[in-house]
């Protein structure tokens, strides 16, 4: 793996329709984005996920593409997307935009011409069976809705007809091969979407359902086979360009396709779940950041760690505090906790990503579903700048409600409070950025974990990190040599070979 500014980067996830209007709008613009640049980089964050900014009927929250190579009007214009790039570039930053490429909106003009009953370059963009009275078996199809005689295949949504990669193996007459004329076109037409935007300025993509381009492809050995071919095509162009995927399969993501990053995403029961959101467990949560499970970070490390193995060479896994997708990572924990669990994520040898609001603790909210949000809707809520933002939100005025709550974070009250989620993540950036044991390549080695015991030691090249999310006193036999704590939150200490550590506790060595 050639060296890259990834090993350093921290991300800041954005969705702009909430983050911030200028002018009082309602939804956020790319201008606000712009006018916010200081503060995100302020905090430690040099590099920015952007969600959807195209053109859309925002059915599914601009995950439904109308026009890929034009700004959605909400947001401004082109032009206001490449003073963004420059904007961001001035002060050392990144941007990566989110690429859709497995369906489009309905209303994309590729399928208006698609669902034509005569032949066009298009016929083949889309998956269609050959009769209006032919459905796809045990997958989502529409018929009926078009002049076409046949069915078309749906990715997602409604609004979201799946765009033609071909099969693995194809048994119908009407299902194209990956070798095919039409599924090369496809290919061709999302590649120039991102020479559009590579050449405008951005520096890459996170690219959504990355693993849901070819039909049939169980094993995703041909759905990456399509992004290696793809991503070498673009890179061949665009050499700095970066890709992260929504994957969650870096075995297959990073050292297949050929991503430089891969999410490890919270998906029920797996390591990262377990983590922060083990909502569903029987017998309550038991998260194990939740002072009060006593759970060990075997079930994590065990999945986390092969992974990291397996792509170091080759790539990075990427760790969230949240997305859009999920629920907000204050979401059944404390102030503490989540500070001790953010402090986890900043630490490991990954490129984080921060979800706007995060650092000052924002709430999940429970909201109706709005542009196609159901239950994600209540993490999608305005960013919390200040009392203005508050009011505005619950009197109806912007996007969508803000917290009611009395004590609901801002910004502005957040970042007076020395000892706060957000002055605790800033400071531990400002050491992540400042230690080269804290880059994504710097070494990494687990020093002691225990089934029995919630205590974790790991090390960071010459740092030594020590977490006890429980609500006890956690000791053990663990020689860190002659150390000092660095940074911390909580008490910790070392004495003739014993680790002691207070209850929720978070201390990194040197």
């Amino acid at each position: 793996m050639s060296e890259s500014w990834l090993k350093n980067a921290v991300f800041y996830e954005i969705y702009p329709q909430s983050f911030y209007s200028p002018e009082g709008e309602g939804v956020g613009t790319l201008q606000g984005i712009i006018d916010k640049l200081d503060y995100v980089k302020d905090l430690g964050c040099d590099a920015i996920w952007l969600n959807p900014i195209y053109d859309s009927p925002f059915k599914d929250a601009g995950y439904d593409v109308r026009d890929y190579k034009k700004v959605a009007s909400r947001y401004g214009s082109n032009d206001d997307a490449k003073k963004l790039f420059e904007e961001a570039h001035k002060r050392g930053m990144h941007i990566l935009l989110d690429l859709v490429p497995g369906h489009t909106s309905e209303e994309h003009e590729w399928f208006k011409q698609s669902s034509k009953p005569e032949t066009n370059e298009y016929s083949g963009r889309y998956i269609w069976t050959d009769s209006w009275f032919k459905g796809i078996p045990g997958r989502p199809y529409i018929g009926g809705e078009t002049e076409r005689n046949g069915t078309y295949l749906l990715n997602f949504f409604k609004c979201q007809p799946a765009l033609n990669y071909g099969w693995t193996d194809p048994k119908e007459s009407w299902q194209s091969s990956m070798d095919s004329e039409e599924a090369k076109a496809t290919r061709e037409a999302i590649k120039d979407v991102c020479f559009f935007w590579l050449e405008m300025g951005c520096d890459g993509f996170r690219v959504d359902m990355a693993d849901s381009l070819v039909k049939g492809d169980d094993t995703w050995h041909q759905t990456a086979a399509i992004w290696k071919e793809m991503i070498g095509d673009i890179k061949a162009k665009f050499p700095e360009a970066k890709f992260v995927s929504e994957w969650c399969c870096p075995y297959i993501a990073v050292n297949e396709a050929g991503f430089d990053m891969d999410f490890f995403l919270d998906h029920g029961g797996n390591g990262y779940n377990f983590l922060v959101r083990d909502y569903e467990t029987e017998g309550g949560d038991r998260s194990y950041f939740r002072a009060d499970s006593g759970v060990s970070c075997e079930k994590f490390l065990k999945e986390f760690v092969p992974a990291y193995e397996a792509v170091k060479d080759d790539g990075y896994f990427s760790l969230i505090t949240g997305n859009h997708d999920t629920t907000r990572i204050s979401y059944g924990l404390s102030d503490r906790e989540r500070k001790l669990a953010i402090s986890f994520i900043l630490t490991l040898p990954t490129v984080p990503f921060i979800y706007y609001g995060d650092e000052i603790g924002m709430k999940y909210l429970e909201l109706n579903s709005f542009e196609g949000g159901y239950t994600r809707t209540g993490s999608r809520t305005p960013m919390q700048w200040d009392d203005a933002v508050l009011t505005a939100g619950r009197e109806g005025k912007l996007y969508l409600p803000c917290d009611p709550a009395a004590d609901a974070p801002t910004v502005e009250s957040e970042t007076k409070i020395p000892d706060s989620l957000y002055s605790t993540i800033k400071s531990l950036l400002k050491l992540r950025h400042s230690e080269d044991s804290l880059s994504a390549d710097a070494p990494f080695e687990v020093l002691y974990s225990r089934e029995d015991s919630p205590l974790l030691v790991y090390r960071r090249g010459d740092l030594k990190i020590a977490v006890n999310p429980s609500n006890s006193d956690a000791l053990a036999d663990v020689d860190l040599g002659n150390v000092r704590p660095v940074w911390s939150v909580g008490e910790g200490k070392t004495e003739n070979g014993t680790l002691k550590l207070r209850p929720q506790t978070f201390v990194i060595f040197k």
